[in-house]
């Protein structure tokens, strides 16, 4: 008994086991980047696991079974040495893991990690299971060496340890877990923080929501209203309590004359709850459909969660298309501005906009039809806040592309459409349409419409007719291609024009080979990982 909980074996348990933790948490950092995707929630990072051409599992499972083999084989052929049979049967493992990871990250996520403070806490607490698992698991061995006592034995007992790496994923939950003890009041105590800051400051508040255009209108709205005031607005597409907490608890929050909140819902009372934190003077309501209906099981629930916006609000700016929706709600309601002689091709957008009694003409290189209303929404706010029709014009033909919205990227004569961040239906008609402007060959790459809900398959089908006609379609991935390539057969297209490709890296493989100058692909919605 001496023997087994002697220092020096203390030592080399302890050693192992922090070793084994590094390692397998370094092997996880997909697992981990995968499960940021996820909103931290165990379940849909599972449910990523699970996916057909998701082989993350079975590469561990392989891990595992070669390292171990090669771990037996070398405690036995080293059995001579006693002791140090043992620890030369982990130099397979540590081999194997190495290898695992420097092959992992030839294989990226399509969305990689923010290391950001939580997912660095979350590595730690990673480790510190991996390290105390990997203890317990040494120490057992090691226990039952003592009692077994067999040569043979001895220097076998670490192989087992080899199979560590198919835990991993156990261990991630737990780890993810853990850290949520932390997490939860940590994230609570930090949105307190910006709601008192908000309510404490004399920041004037517009809020933005809707089921599509939210970044875009934000950012139009910003560009316009930069004319006048001292304007903020949350960064990229933060849209939850945190996105929203973290632009109010930045430095120099108060020194600003406005705050444009993007808000987004997948539940009723989400936007219930953003309008907690910052309540909106105004709110803009960019369009309604059934987005995220995964969620939100139906359109009214849709209509309701957006209209949360509107309880408090001194004015509300609905789009045309969805004001109906929200005629019985207590807002007072604004007249949005007219447009007419709408011209939209390969070079932007031009207008008439008819605001404040006076007709200006409008110049932009965003594109689309769609764009001329979201301008004539942002306009009729900012002109009420006192931005002049001239300064509009002037922000709106300054507007630059959007960040994977329908964003233009020329390159070797090649044109690029970039939606990648368009999962909705109307979003998907707009972005069609924007591609017929241009002229030479025509070619979509897209995975489908993901949280549409029991509309899924027939929104799809009815993408899928959209393609037919187009000079090349690529399908990516397995999650939603089926009722695409469905609709498109049926709708008359060219079964030698559809490819599938199990990924984007994949589609963009082929694409190399094919592409000539004068072509334009559109890239219609990258879904991340875990779709």
């Amino acid at each position: 008994m001496g023997i087994f909980i002697s220092p020096a074996k203390t030592i080399e348990c302890v050693i192992i086991a922090l070793c084994l933790g590094l390692f397998l948490t370094v092997a996880s950092a997909k697992l981990l980047g995968a499960l940021q995707q996820s909103g931290y929630s165990n379940a849909k990072m599972v449910k990523w696991l699970r996916k057909r051409n998701n082989m993350f599992f079975e590469r561990l499972a392989l891990l595992s079974l070669l390292s171990l083999l090669s771990s037996g084989v070398v405690a036995v052929c080293f059995s001579f040495a006693g002791e140090w049979a043992a620890l030369l049967s982990l130099v397979p493992v540590v081999i194997f893991l190495t290898v695992f990871i420097y092959a992992d990250k030839k294989i990226a996520l399509r969305v990689p990690a923010v290391r950001t403070p939580r997912l660095k806490r979350l590595e730690v607490v990673m480790f510190l299971v991996s390290a105390i698992f990997s203890y317990i698991a040494v120490t057992l061995l090691n226990f039952a060496d003592y009692c077994w006592g067999e040569q043979l034995f001895t220097a076998l007992r670490y192989c087992p340890l080899a199979v560590l790496p198919v835990f991993t994923v156990a261990f991630a939950c737990l780890a993810n877990l853990i850290a949520k003890i932390y997490e939860v009041p940590h994230n609570r105590g930090y949105v307190k923080k910006a709601t008192q800051k908000v309510r404490g400051s004399g920041v004037k508040v517009i809020g933005v929501t809707g089921s599509y255009g939210k970044t875009s209108e934000k950012n139009i709205l910003a560009a316009m209203l930069s004319k006048k005031c001292k304007v903020l607005a949350t960064p990229r597409s933060n849209n939850t309590p945190l996105g929203i907490a973290m632009a109010v608890n930045a430095d120099g929050f108060e020194d600003n004359d406005i705050f444009i909140a993007e808000m987004g819902a997948r539940n009723v009372g989400d936007i219930a709850e953003l309008c907690a934190i910052c309540p909106p003077e105004y709110a803009v309501i960019t369009g309604i459909c059934p987005q995220h209906l995964e969620t939100f099981e139906c359109l009214e629930n849709i209509i309701k969660a957006k209209g949360e916006i509107l309880g408090g609000c001194k004015k509300a700016y609905i789009a045309e298309d969805c004001s109906e929706y929200f005629k019985d709600y207590p807002a007072d309601k604004a007249d949005i501005a007219a447009v007419s002689d709408i011209v939209s091709d390969c070079n932007g957008t031009r207008f008439t906009l008819n605001l404040g009694g006076q007709a200006v003409n409008i110049k932009t290189k965003l594109l689309g039809r769609h764009c001329a209303y979201n301008i004539a929404l942002a306009a009729t706010l900012a002109y009420d806040m006192g931005v002049s029709v001239q300064d509009i014009a002037e922000a709106a033909e300054e507007l630059d592309f959007v960040e994977h919205r329908l964003q233009l990227i020329r390159s070797d004569g090649i044109n690029i459409l970039d939606d990648g961040y368009n999962s909705n239906v109307k979003g998907a008609c707009a972005a069609l349409e924007v591609l017929h402007t241009f002229g030479g060959r025509k070619i979509v790459v897209t995975p489908g419409l993901v949280e549409l809900g029991i509309l899924e398959e027939s929104e799809n089908k009815q993408l899928g007719a959209l393609l037919a006609g187009l000079d090349l379609v690529i399908l990516v991935g397995d999650t939603l291609i089926t009722p695409v390539k469905e609709g498109y057969l049926a709708a008359g297209g060219d079964p030698s024009k559809i490819l599938l490709k199990s990924t984007l890296k994949d589609a963009q493989g082929e694409l190399k080979g094919k592409l000539q100058a004068g072509d334009t692909v559109l890239f219609l919605n990258d879904l991340p990982d875990i779709y």
